[in-house]
């Protein structure tokens, strides 16, 4: 089994036992996501309970290319389990990390971890090699201490002997190997440990597994910790063959510092560009990149001064009324200090926020809110915000019941509140699809919408987000986009087995965005992310390879290089295509599991707001251009500035059940769709639950 370590950790915390069971059980499944879907599928037999229940299970996996040279893919964990972010059912879901951890654990001889029920008091989990142990907190003193104070305790305890980052250890003795690598860690914070639904995984500075909750779940199975030290390797099938296609990709594809060209950070061409939006923009002090392990080009940054280290993305835009930039980055780093999901305290504080602008924080359902606005902008002010998220208490030691209700969900408060629905509608708490924050605009960006919609999370993956963001920002600045509407969507869609030969994927004018050929665009991302991101766990942030502007016809490598890779790690003679085939059979396991959990097409709408009310300018993402075709033309229009439409989103739901071959009237998963892709055991569970589609 070249790639892969050949057994997985599994963890009972109730009884605390340490097991294994073989990786070549799951084999089919290849990695990641489809392995911890299929694990899920057969470890939990009521799908309906809790996400905080003992029974949840959550995984971690690890994918053949984890630990290895292939860019973008050697660093990425995927988490999954039983949510409690989402509204109103708390649905199997995933989250996913950058970092060390996952190529430690393949370095340690481990493909994944499962961890299943709840420890009598607070435990952290030492892995040593093949050497695992359970460990009481209470020694160490973690559980209560921050994320940051988390790792360095445990390093220092795993380390042993006062050595220092860099010196040679041997993590079991003299009979183990060794390694100059401290262990790789992942911790909840305050907030997981007080089972916030905003606590999230915190692993090195700022790589965090955000959405879904799961720091909240951890914190209910009583587990502050999971730390992994390796001293071994992966096996790959061919070396010479891995190195070659790494290096044929830097030669032709990858950024070069003297032809600097794009200057996006969602592309592979990108050169290490710190992913971050600073409201001041970057902080002049001396910065260096900061890559995960095997990444060709980094999208973090550490500073000399400390502030806001390897924040990204959502982590440094959270704030963005801070009164300074050093107060900005200040406030990263709380929310990665304890534990808590960037996404939703960004619009959480938003709607708190708006609520007292328009004097409705007094209304008669909500608690005394603590928070002194007068003080807004500044650290002491924010800090108090988190750590009532983080409490659930007044930010101050002292109960509050606001400050409990808000670190429950932002989503879930304002349903005790009595405001859920009015203020969904009017915009005020842009929470659009599952009680879960707008990250791109729906009304433009369709794909994203749909995609969250008829998923279980925001999907962040950012394939095409690029496209956006080119043609957007060329429009603003008075430039050519790196390529022209018509030439980008044949390029791209060139490379989208089976449905190549349909450019109309992405025609996103009004008329179009609720055909079948929409409905072919969101099944395609759906089975190309949930194989080749989610299970063989290529960066979301540096792939795919679409657009190239390094090579004279703007081809990029996707397509190419991730079967190439894959050969040269495993030996395996594994399609492009054949990826896509798989990841529809995932996406069909993950459907069948949401359909066990009470899922019905007639829950799949968004909010009322998406169909009432266009992007406001200034607030939401307005200035949106996506590609479309308008009086015979491919351009990149503005469609942020229209609304959705309700009925025929409905039919568009028909459109695409129709092309999974679910049934068209409950959208759940039919007999037709299952057995050719060899699940007709989960046909046979759905029909034993009366939840099997008919066709």
């Amino acid at each position: 089994m070249n790639g892969y370590a050949g057994k997985i950790l599994r963890l009972n915390l109730t009884n605390r036992n340490v097991s294994t069971f073989p990786t070549q059980k799951y084999e089919q499944w290849m990695g990641g996501h489809g392995m911890g879907s299929a694990i899920f599928y057969d470890l939990v037999k009521d799908k309906t309970i809790d996400g905080f229940n003992p029974a949840n299970v959550v995984t971690m996996m690890t994918s053949p290319l984890s630990g290895t040279l292939v860019p973008g893919a050697s660093a990425r964990t995927e988490v999954q389990g039983i949510g409690i972010q989402s509204y109103p059912i708390g649905w199997f879901t995933r989250s996913n990390f950058g970092g060390r951890f996952s190529a430690m654990l393949k370095f340690a001889g481990w493909d994944g971890v499962v961890i299943e029920g709840k420890a009598d008091k607070p435990v952290w989990i030492d892995v040593r090699d093949d050497q695992v142990s359970i460990r009481d907190c209470s020694p160490l003193k973690l559980w209560g201490m921050e994320t940051w104070d988390t790792q360095e305790t445990i390093w220092d305890f795993v380390a042993g002997d006062g050595k220092e980052y860099g010196q040679w250890l041997q993590p079991n003795g003299e009979e183990g190997g060794s390694s100059t690598q401290h262990p790789a860690v992942v911790t909840i914070g305050p907030a997981g440990e007080n089972q916030s639904r905003l606590g999230c995984l915190i692993h090195d500075a700022s790589a965090a597994g955000g959405q879904g909750g799961f720091g909240g779940i951890w914190g209910s199975k009583n587990l502050k910790a999971i730390s992994v030290i390796g001293s071994g390797q992966v096996e790959i099938n061919d070396p010479k063959a891995l190195m070659a296609a790494r290096l044929w990709q830097k030669k032709n594809y990858a950024f070069k510092l003297g032809t600097i060209k794009g200057g996006g950070t969602f592309e592979f061409q990108s050169s290490p560009t710190p992913l971050v939006s600073w409201r001041g923009g970057r902080p002049k002090v001396d910065q260096r990149p900061k890559a995960c392990i095997g990444c060709h080009s980094a999208c973090r940054a550490t500073y000399d001064d400390g502030l806001g280290n390897q924040a990204s993305c959502f982590a440094s835009v959270f704030y963005w009324d801070a009164d300074s930039l050093d107060t900005q980055r200040a406030a990263s780093d709380l929310i990665n200090r304890y534990g808590v999901n960037a996404v939703e305290i960004i619009f959480g504080l938003e709607y708190v926020r708006n609520l007292q602008l328009y004097r409705l924080l007094k209304s008669a359902k909500i608690p005394e809110c603590p928070l002194d606005f007068s003080d807004y902008g500044s650290e002491e002010f924010v800090e108090r915000f988190v750590r009532m998220i983080a409490y659930g208490d007044d930010g101050q030691g002292n109960p509050s019941e606001f400050g409990k209700d808000i670190s429950g969900g932002f989503v879930y408060a304002a349903e005790k509140w009595g405001r859920r629905e009015e203020d969904l509608r009017s915009g005020l708490l842009r929470f659009p699809y599952w009680g879960l924050p707008i990250h791109k605009e729906p009304r433009a960006q369709v794909y994203w919408g749909y995609g969250t919609l008829l998923g279980d999370r925001d999907i962040n993956e950012h394939d095409f987000d690029w496209l956006k963001w080119d043609a957007s920002n060329a429009k603003a600045y008075g430039r050519r986009p790196m390529a022209d509407a018509e030439e980008a969507v044949r390029i791209m869609t060139n490379k989208m087995v089976p449905y190549q030969d349909d450019m109309k994927m992405f025609d996103f004018s009004e008329e179009n965005i609720y055909s079948d050929h929409m409905a072919k665009l969101v099944s395609w991302h759906r089975y190309y992310t949930r194989f080749w991101k989610q299970s063989m766990l290529f960066c979301d942030v540096r792939w795919p390879d679409f657009l190239n502007m390094h090579q004279p016809d703007k081809i990029g490598s996707t397509g190419i290089a991730e079967p190439k890779y894959l050969k040269a790690v495993t030996g395996k003679d594994f399609s492009f295509l054949d990826g896509i085939n798989l990841g529809k059979k995932i996406w069909n396991l993950d459907n069948a599991i949401w359909t066990l959990q009470g899922r019905h097409r007639d829950m799949v709408h968004f909010c009322d707001n998406i169909y009432e009310e266009p992007a406001r300018r200034g607030v939401d993402m307005a200035n949106t251009y996506m590609p479309g075709i308008e009086n015979g033309k491919w351009d990149y229009y503005e469609y942020s500035n229209r609304t959705l439409d309700r009925d025929k989103f409905d039919e568009f739901k028909t459109r695409f059940y129709k092309l999974q071959e679910w049934d068209t009237r409950s959208g759940y998963p039919t007999r037709k769709a299952l057995e050719p892709l060899g699940l007709s055991y989960v046909a046979d569970d759905l029909e034993k639950q009366e939840k099997l589609g008919k066709t």
